[in-house]
Parts: structure tokens; sequence; C-alpha cells
């Protein structure tokens, strides 16, 4: 049988993690992978996170199954930090293992109820969005999102797209902090987005991946808010994996809000359905942390303060980096964890040998991974390899 099985490509970016581990030289630089590290260049756990594991080692009684749906109270708990209020019985929310456990159910979801739906993706965005939707068969149409020579957003193209779509088929938007490039939907853009769907009846499906870590907790969630108070249906993939440090849990949701509560209960129904055949159960350590923090209101304050910081970090190596060159400028304007160099392989090639600089071959930097300290030698390198700094 599995002799008629096709040889399936090395993922890249964990081919860069041993090449980077082997690589013996002392200053070397790890701007692949994206996780969140702090100024020492470790991924930390959170204080709040080790409070509430000390908190469940104490309290909790059984490792009991959940359920297909999970853990009801933390997808509830969670919906005020997403939406900045209880959205009420119209918004079903079911736990996922990770945001991209979200997105796979947001996609099995469409695929039942509109198997000819268009899902339109701006290009680039994270590779595993294609891999997803090519595996639940939808037609996945790209437009030019994002420019990485003028390292411009294109929202023009974005909203062409949904203007030339038909009601009931699905954009794919990033709530904030643009995997891989870190451009970013203004107010004004989301606004003008919102006006486009609501003529069109197309759907939007909100990856919403790193909330709080661009502008804020308030200020990353303002396109999720704006299209779900304003749209009769949204899809948000929600991801506690970043924001709360839980990498390894594996935690988060996906919300659907349908025209009224008969159609929320009916979606949940199908959501469950998929998640039964799908992890049967999800993890539930994850989300126990998140539930035992959201609880707590001083776990809570400890939490929102952590991850301003976090934030806040980002953005000043964002503005060490802007600061070292005109040709790097842009880079402050944009949010999250990631930025996308216009660099062929050539020059990515030429920074891993001669300069210990590793980063993916598309030229996403990971800017978390970066220390104010590294930004000269870092720089140093893009000059030699003929990046237009200056």
């Amino acid at each position: 049988m599995f002799d008629t099985l096709p040889e399936q490509p090395a993922d890249a970016l964990l081919a860069l993690i041993g090449l980077y581990r082997a690589d013996p030289r002392p200053q070397k630089l790890d701007l692949g992978v994206g996780v969140y590290r702090d100024d020492s260049g470790v991924t930390p756990i959170m204080a709040a996170v080790k409070a509430a594991e000390k908190v469940l080692l104490e309290t909790r009684t059984t490792k009991a199954y959940l359920g297909p749906e999970g853990d009801p109270v933390y997808t509830d708990l969670l919906k005020p930090i997403v939406f900045g209020k209880d959205p009420g019985g119209r918004v079903a929310g079911i736990q996922t293992p990770g945001g991209t456990g979200a997105v796979r159910l947001a996609a099995d979801l469409v695929a039942l109820a509109r198997p000819d739906a268009k899902i339109l993706y701006g290009a680039p965005t994270w590779p595993n969005h294609l891999q997803i939707l090519n595996a639940t068969r939808l037609k996945a149409v790209p437009h030019p999102y994002f420019d990485v020579k003028a390292q411009t957003v294109n929202v023009a193209s974005l909203v062409a797209a949904i203007e030339s779509a038909s009601a009931g088929d699905v954009v794919l938007l990033h709530g904030c902090c643009h995997n891989p490039t870190g451009g970013e939907l203004e107010p004004a853009d989301w606004r003008t987005v919102l006006k486009a769907l609501q003529e069109t009846g197309v759907v939007p499906l909100i990856d919403f991946a790193y909330h709080g870590l661009g502008k804020g907790l308030e200020g990353d969630a303002y396109g999720v808010r704006l299209l779900t108070d304003n749209l009769d249906e949204v899809m948000v993939a929600y991801s506690c994996d970043k924001n709360f440090g839980l990498y390894r849990e594996r935690v988060g949701a996906l919300y659907v809000k349908a025209r009224d509560e008969k159609a929320a209960s009916v979606v949940m129904s199908n959501l469950a359905a998929f998640s039964r055949v799908s992890w049967s159960m999800p993890p539930d350590h994850g989300a126990a942390i998140v539930r035992t923090i959201l609880e707590d209101p001083e776990l809570t304050r400890i939490w929102r303060e952590e991850i301003d910081r976090m934030g806040a970090r980002v953005r000043g190596v964002r503005s060490a980096l802007a600061a070292a060159g005109p040709g790097l400028k842009a880079h402050e304007t944009q949010t999250g964890m990631f930025s996308t160099l216009a660099l062929g392989p050539e020059q990515v090639l030429a920074l891993r040998k001669d300069h210990a600089v590793y980063m993916a071959g598309s030229g996403r930097i990971n800017v978390a991974g970066l220390h104010v300290r590294d930004i000269p030698a870092f720089v140093t390198a893009l000059k030699a390899v003929g990046y237009p700094v200056d």
C-alpha cells in the first residue's frame, strides 16, 4: 500500500532549526521560527501561567474527557477578550488545538455549507493556510495583499477581490500582526473592507493569532470587533499559543457568528461533529490555564501587564530596526512579530553561510528573535548581501 505514497517535501523551517543548532558560531541569529523571545533570547513561561499551573496542581481532581466542544467556560471567558463584550447567543464557540485547529474547523464548516465557495486570500499569507484549504478541497483564490519590495499593503486589491466575489464566498483576513509581512490594515482600511463585505455578502474568516503583540489587546482587536458588530456572519479563529505563551499546549478557539441563535446552535452541532472526527476531544491543560487566569482578577491583571510588555518589546525592536536606515523605515509602522524583507534565495543563503543569520527562504524574519543590541550586526549583514538599507 505505502509504496504508492509520494514523498512530501521537508518543512523548511524545521530544517532551519537543525542548521541553527549545529552552527558553532557564537554570534548567530535565529530569525526563522515564529515564537516570541524575550531580551535573553528565551521563550519564557509567563508568570500568570506559572501561577495558574500551581492552582491547577493543587485543585484539579480529574483528568476525565471534556467532550468534543472542549471547556465551554474557557470559550465564554475568552469572548470579552476577543470581542470586547459577550456577543450573545448568535456566536457559537468551540475549543480547538491552537489557532490551526480553529482554521481547519472553519474550513470544514465552509466545505460542508458551501462546497463551491471561493476562499479569497491575500498573498503572501501563512503557508499553512493554503495547505488547510487544499486539504478541505476548497478553491483558494489569491489577490496581491502586500508588496514586499515597496513594503506596502494593497488595500485596493483586497477590496477589489471582495467586490468581484459572490455572496457566500469567504475572504481570509489576518486580525492583526500579519504573518508573514507585518502589513497591517488601519482602522480606515477595516471600515472600507466592512463596506465591501456588507455590499457583497462575502463572509470573513479572521485568523486572530497574535492578539496583543501589535498595538495591544484593544488596538489589535479593532477589525475583529468592527466586523463582528456589523455583519450577520463572521468566523474568528483564535489562538492563545502566542499571547499566553502556550506554544506547546496548543490551545485556541473558533467563534462563528450566525444570523440568529437557532442558526448558531446548528453551527455548533456541526463544529462538535467535525471536532469529534478530527481529534475527538481537545487537549485540556492549556485551556485550563487560560480559564484559571481569566477567572482570577489578579492573574488577569498580571497576564495583561505581561502581554503589554511583550508587545512593547516587539515595538521597541521595530523602532530600532527602522532607525538603522531609510530602507528599513517601513518596519516601524508594521506590527507584530514578523516582517518580510525583499531578499532573494541567494541573499538568504549568503546571510546564513557568511553571517550566521538564519531566516525563512521567503525573507520572513521573526522580529522578536532580535535584540536591540543585535541590530547593528544584522544591518551590516544585510548591507553585505546587497539589501538597500541606506
